[in-house]
């Protein structure tokens, strides 16, 4: 796939992305680059592949799940500026 100058402005402007002219060409046929590497992915035949999650298909080794710490939550919360009901209370930012 090719891109055209006028991609490229329409692309950065929705993108927000301010591109001075003397780039764009260039900016297009780097684009256009990428585009066709995804076409030349997209035509492998990975039809018989089974999915995986790591390259090596090796597993990561798991540690037991145990409680290591003691609860603290009175003290923290017997120093916060204010909390409700167990929860910490902070101003409100947004509206």
């Amino acid at each position: 796939m090719s891109l055209t100058a006028s991609d490229v402005k329409k692309i950065s402007h929705l993108a927000r992305l301010a591109i001075d002219d003397a780039d764009i060409e260039q900016y297009a046929n780097n684009l256009s680059g990428i585009l066709g590497l995804v076409e030349q992915m997209d035509a492998a035949d990975v039809a018989n592949i089974e999915p995986m999650a790591n390259p090596q298909d090796s597993t990561q080794r798991l540690r037991e799940d145990v409680v290591t710490e003691v609860d603290q939550r009175e003290k923290f919360q017997s120093i916060a500026p204010v909390t409700e009901s167990g929860l910490y209370l902070v101003p409100k930012v947004l509206e």
